[in-house]
């Protein structure tokens, strides 16, 4: 493959080029007129020095592919990072490149990637990015740039993207040490003798045996026993989506449950999601899949 017939490639030309091929013409000049060999000697250094410039520039270009986008948690007006990987087939060889990565909705800081590594083909860089909304965020153009080694001439290789990324929404802290609606504690009982505590309502997944009869026809809902030798097994959440009507109020109930989701992962605790949506009740459990969840939540009250 010839780079320089590269479709994707672009060349610009910097200030310092300019200035540069500015000096070079003038010494050219004043070369041909006085006729003085030291002149034609500095002119054929300069250009020599600007082709030797755009042979290695080149060069740092040449045998490098995109290899994948991951998106990781990235979440809504958090700073937070988008790895890409490079498929580099000469490792070893010194690039001197800058990653510019474009995405709708969002701005991302340009990335470094110098070459001259063993251990492998992959190259991993990471860019940080920032997005204003949650959801899904599409990804347009990934640029190469590069002015290795002098500056003069300034090209970039562009890569058109057809990939998603997912934005989740923003953890919002909680002040308030209280559970509040939509959050309980999730238990499990630990082997050895337990003996009959209280009751608490009905979540998804008890079982029947345990189904406190005398509270449930008190409350006309079912009531579940719980025991003294029961301990914390999670974080349980729920979302009632038929409750809610698009605005504000709903955007800062997925970011207090993004924050809850946060908190039980800093604190290595299980967490699980209940959405009650037209279609019925849907159950997730894990970090990254609450958080997913959270994020493609549509109110529909």
């Amino acid at each position: 493959m010839y780079l320089w017939k590269d479709r994707r490639l672009r060349l610009e030309l910097t200030r310092l080029g300019l200035e540069y091929l500015a000096a070079m013409v003038l010494v050219g000049l004043f070369a041909m007129n006085s006729g003085n060999n030291l002149l034609y000697l500095v002119f054929t250094f300069m250009l020599g020095l600007f082709l030797v410039s755009g042979w290695v520039s080149r060069a740092a270009l040449k045998d490098l592919a995109l290899g994948s986008i991951e998106e990781g948690n990235l979440f809504a007006r958090v700073r937070g990072g988008i790895r890409v990987r490079l498929k580099d087939r000469r490792p070893r060889r010194l690039r001197g490149l800058e990653l510019r990565l474009e995405l709708e909705g969002g701005e991302v800081e340009p990335g470094f990637y110098g070459g001259g590594q063993d251990g492998g083909e992959a190259a991993l860089v990471v860019l940080h990015a920032r997005v204003e909304r949650r959801g899904w965020c599409r990804l347009r153009v990934l640029e190469l740039k590069t002015a290795y080694p002098f500056g003069f001439i300034e090209k970039s290789w562009r890569y058109p993207l057809e990939q998603k990324v997912l934005v989740l929404p923003h953890p919002r802290n909680s002040t308030q040490p209280a559970l509040l609606a939509g959050e309980s504690r999730r238990s499990r009982s630990v082997p050895g003798d337990v003996s009959p505590e209280g009751a608490r309502p009905y979540r998804r997944g008890d079982a029947p045996s345990r189904v406190h009869w005398k509270r449930t026809a008190q409350r006309r809902t079912p009531w579940i026993r719980t025991f003294e030798g029961e301990e914390a097994h999670g974080l349980q959440l729920r979302l009632d989506q038929t409750r809610w009507t698009a605005g504000r109020e709903f955007e800062r109930e997925l970011e207090r449950l993004s924050g809850a989701i946060l908190q039980s992962r800093l604190q290595k605790r299980d967490v699980f999601l209940e959405i009650q949506s037209t279609e019925g009740m849907r159950d997730y459990a894990g970090h990254g899949g609450c958080w997913r969840a959270l994020a493609l939540a549509v109110p529909q009250g």
